[in-house]
C-alpha cells in the first residue's frame, strides 16, 4: 500500500531520533498552555522567520512583535552610547580644566601667587564656587601670608579619615573650619591631602560647591589627587626658596 506525501511526512520509525522529538502539535499545545514563554526569551522570536502577512482579528502581529523588540533594542543602544559620549566629553573638559589649573600654579613665583591660583582663579577654571588650602600647626607656613586656612591639629585625619588621601562629600555642613568666609555657600565638597614640606607638616586642599551632589563617593579621585600632588610640589619648591624660611 502507498502513502501519500502527508503521511509519509509524518511517518518515523520506532526509536529514532526524531520520533522522540515533539511534533508540531505538542509545541502548539505547550504554548497555549504557557503563553509567557516568550516573555523572557525575547532572543527567540528574533531568530525566527516571520510569516510575509498576517490576517483576521484574532491573531497575533509576530511580526510586529519582533520589529518593536529590535527597535527596543536599538533605543537602548543608543542612549547607551550617546551616555558614554556625553560622559567622555564631560572628562575630557575636566581634564583640560585640571591641566590648566596646574600650568596655572605651576607658574606662581612665590607662595603668595600659588595661594591667590588656588582661591581666585582655581574656582573659576574648576567650576566650583570655593577652593581653599589650609594647613595645620607647624613651622614651614607659619610665617607665610595670610589667605592659607588655619587647622588645628588632627583636623586633616578628622575631616578626610586616618591614612587617606581624598574625601568626597555629597552634602556638606561647614562651620567656618575648612571653607572660612565661604562656608555658609558649600552644599557638597570635595577634600584632598597636602604634605606641606619634609618636616611632616599636613594641610588640605578643599573644593566646595553650592550644588547638592555636585561631589559624591561613586566620582573618579585621580584628577583630585594630581591637583593635591602639584599643590605639594609647588609649596615645597616656594617654601625652600621663600624669605625669612624658618630653619
Amino acid at each position: 500500500m502507498t502513502q501519500n506525501k502527508d503521511q509519509r511526512k509524518h511517518t518515523t520509525l520506532p526509536g529514532s531520533a526524531e520520533a522522540e522529538r515533539p511534533g508540531e502539535d505538542a509545541i502548539a499545545a505547550y504554548l497555549r498552555k504557557h503563553p509567557d514563554f516568550f516573555v523572557d526569551r525575547a532572543e527567540l522570536l528574533q531568530g525566527m522567520t516571520p510569516p510575509s502577512q498576517w490576517s483576521g482579528d484574532t491573531v497575533v502581529d509576530m511580526q510586529r512583535y519582533m520589529m518593536e523588540s529590535l527597535r527596543g533594542e536599538i533605543a537602548g543602544l543608543r542612549d547607551c552610547a550617546n551616555e558614554v559620549i556625553e560622559t567622555s566629553r564631560a572628562n575630557l573638559a575636566t581634564q583640560s580644566r585640571t591641566h590648566a589649573s596646574v600650568l596655572l600654579m605651576i607658574a606662581a613665583q612665590d607662595v603668595a601667587a600659588l595661594i591667590r591660583a588656588i582661591t581666585d582663579d582655581l574656582p573659576i577654571l574648576l567650576d566650583v564656587d570655593v577652593c581653599l588650602l589650609s594647613v595645620e600647626p607647624g613651622p614651614n607656613l607659619e610665617l607665610m601670608i595670610g589667605g592659607i586656612g588655619r587647622l588645628r591639629g588632627g583636623d586633616v585625619d578628622r575631616f578626610i579619615g586616618p591614612g587617606r588621601d581624598v574625601s568626597l562629600l555629597r552634602e556638606m555642613a561647614d562651620d567656618g573650619m575648612i571653607f572660612g568666609a565661604g562656608a555658609g555657600l558649600v552644599r557638597s565638597a570635595a577634600l584632598a591631602r597636602v604634605r606641606c614640606g619634609e618636616q611632616g607638616q599636613v594641610g588640605m586642599l578643599a573644593f566646595g560647591s553650592r550644588r547638592d551632589g555636585a561631589f559624591h563617593p561613586r566620582q573618579g579621585t585621580e584628577l583630585l589627587r594630581f591637583l593635591s600632588r602639584v599643590v605639594e610640589a609647588c609649596l615645597c619648591r616656594l617654601i625652600s626658596v621663600a624669605p625669612g624660611r624658618p630653619d
